[in-house]
């Protein structure tokens, strides 16, 4: 806030027409793995909900069917996990519960990042909707949102992480990812802050 000159947000306002919430690998398989994440399906549904109302866009991002062999994350991850992996996001699907719109996006990502060029198309899909802000939700938050996040941030988007929207495997992984992002790549906003947020800029 201080170096903000006493503001507790980057971003006061936003305008929903040219926003983008982006939910990263938000997939079952994940919340087999992090039962926790089960919890961020609510608010990334209302979250959806009230950004397509107000004329915005909602991209859903999964992860490419990992290589059966990798020398480099096989050395990162071992063998075992690289295989486990394998399995896991070849018939990837979306978490339970989730309700997707036939007008939202729905793209492959092939790195941590869903904006790194060349892994992703969702920036240049995005750019056709001339999107100014996105917000990262998904899973999990020290990973490949916070990656996200920071590429977004490079690429000269505004960034807002949905706090409550975002999960780690503990919170301590989710909290110090959310530092890092306010602290440097963005804004940091609770669920219903961010509907206000969304409402506020349709009124304008």
């Amino acid at each position: 806030m201080t170096r903000r000159r006493g503001r507790r947000y980057a971003f006061e306002t936003i305008n929903p027409l040219r926003t983008a919430l982006v939910v990263v690998d938000l997939m079952q398989s994940y919340i087999a793995q992090t039962p926790c994440t089960a919890s961020i399906v609510e608010p990334v549904t209302r979250l959806a909900n009230n950004l397509r109302n107000a004329g915005g866009a909602v991209a859903w991002v999964y992860p490419a069917p990992m290589p059966s062999t990798n020398p480099m994350l096989e050395a990162l991850w071992g063998a075992s996990h690289l295989g486990k992996n394998v399995d896991e996001t070849a018939d990837a699907v979306f978490a339970n519960g989730l309700d997707l719109d036939p007008a939202d996006v729905v793209v492959e990502k092939r790195g941590y990042s869903a904006f790194f060029p060349g892994m992703c198309s969702l920036p240049e899909m995005l750019s056709e909707r001339a999107v100014e802000t996105v917000i990262i939700a998904g899973v999990l938050t020290n990973i490949c949102c916070e990656s996200s996040a920071r590429d977004a941030a490079t690429l000269g988007y505004q960034v807002i992480m949905a706090a409550d929207a975002n999960a780690a495997r503990s919170d301590e992984e989710h909290r110090a990812a959310l530092y890092n992002i306010l602290r440097n790549f963005g804004d940091v906003r609770m669920t219903d802050d961010l509907i206000t947020l969304i409402g506020a800029g349709t009124e304008r």
